[in-house]
């Protein structure tokens, strides 16, 4: 009687977990659409929005592992080097860099509490390179009309595209696994990813890649359309199995529960912090030439 009141209560936690998640869905997806098409301050404003919580999930993680990072001062810099990049379109952001690099070090200095100083410079540095700098890139992309002579509304391509193979391969990916999935895929880090499921992710990448350049990705042909979601998707993949990891090595199942039914922020755009950068070199130095 008591492992089936456990079963009905677990089948209710899923179902109110899963109507969370749409109902997040159903109101995050079209607010970026709609900020995304009309770029600029916008776009920054609420890419500034997934860093700031993002960086707050990572240090609040490595305080759960005994470490204090400069949270405040991380994030500042987070944003700082977000809006250095959106005005600079990425020129010179190692001269920001150094002196973030050397200013946490600086800091280190003043501390009242000794000990750790490599750990406590070194989580806080990571949080700025990790969450600010790759995520920074979803701003590069948006912008990369202005470097490339295009009109700017293409940015806006440029974001869907990221999103989604990044999203079709999540969501092919979840789905195979579940049917289908038997043959483990990295089981020390992440035990339910399958083999199956990442081949089906793949597939899924494949699938949304080609219709979105049928409705406007016109600029890709379809060997680079296909070789960008393949590519995509192992990078996504690995950013993935990345935040896994972090959240392994500190005990927590969810980086935060700030998006109701998905986890943190980190959560849902772990993946997106591998293939947004990948994406914009790519379009910079080879698709767009």
């Amino acid at each position: 009687m008591g492992d089936q009141r456990e079963n009905v209560e677990a089948a209710g936690e899923g179902t109110g977990s899963l109507a969370k998640r749409l109902l997040a869905s159903f109101v995050f997806i079209p607010c970026l659409l709609i900020i995304a098409h009309r770029g600029g301050l916008y776009y920054l404003i609420l890419i500034d929005m997934v860093i700031m919580i993002g960086m707050w999930e990572f240090y609040k993680m490595m305080e759960a592992k005994g470490l204090n990072p400069y949270k405040v001062i991380g994030i500042v810099s987070g944003i700082a080097l977000s809006w250095y990049v959106f005005f600079q379109q990425g020129i010179y952001a190692n001269f920001l860099l150094s002196l973030i690099f050397m200013g946490i070090m600086i800091l280190e200095l003043v501390r009242s509490e000794k000990g750790l100083a490599v750990y406590h410079i070194s989580v806080t540095i990571f949080g700025v390179f990790y969450v600010a700098w790759l995520g920074s890139h979803l701003i590069l992309l948006r912008e990369l009309p202005y470097l490339k002579g295009l009109d700017y509304s293409v940015g806006f391509s440029f974001v869907l595209l990221v999103f989604t193979l990044t999203w079709c391969y999540d969501t092919g990916a979840f789905t195979v696994g579940r049917l289908i999935g038997r043959t483990k895929l990295f089981p020390r880090i992440s035990p339910g990813k399958t083999m199956e499921g990442a081949i089906g992710g793949i597939l899924f990448a494949i699938a949304g890649i080609l219709i979105l350049r049928t409705l406007n990705a016109h600029y890709l042909s379809v060997t680079e359309a296909v070789s960008l979601a393949v590519i995509a998707s192992i990078f996504g993949q690995l950013g993935d199995l990345v935040e896994s990891m972090l959240k392994r090595d500190v005990k927590i199942k969810d980086s935060s529960r700030a998006i109701p039914g998905h986890g943190g922020i980190l959560d849902r755009f772990d993946s997106l912090l591998f293939t947004a950068p990948l994406l914009y070199y790519l379009m910079k130095y080879f698709i767009l030439g």
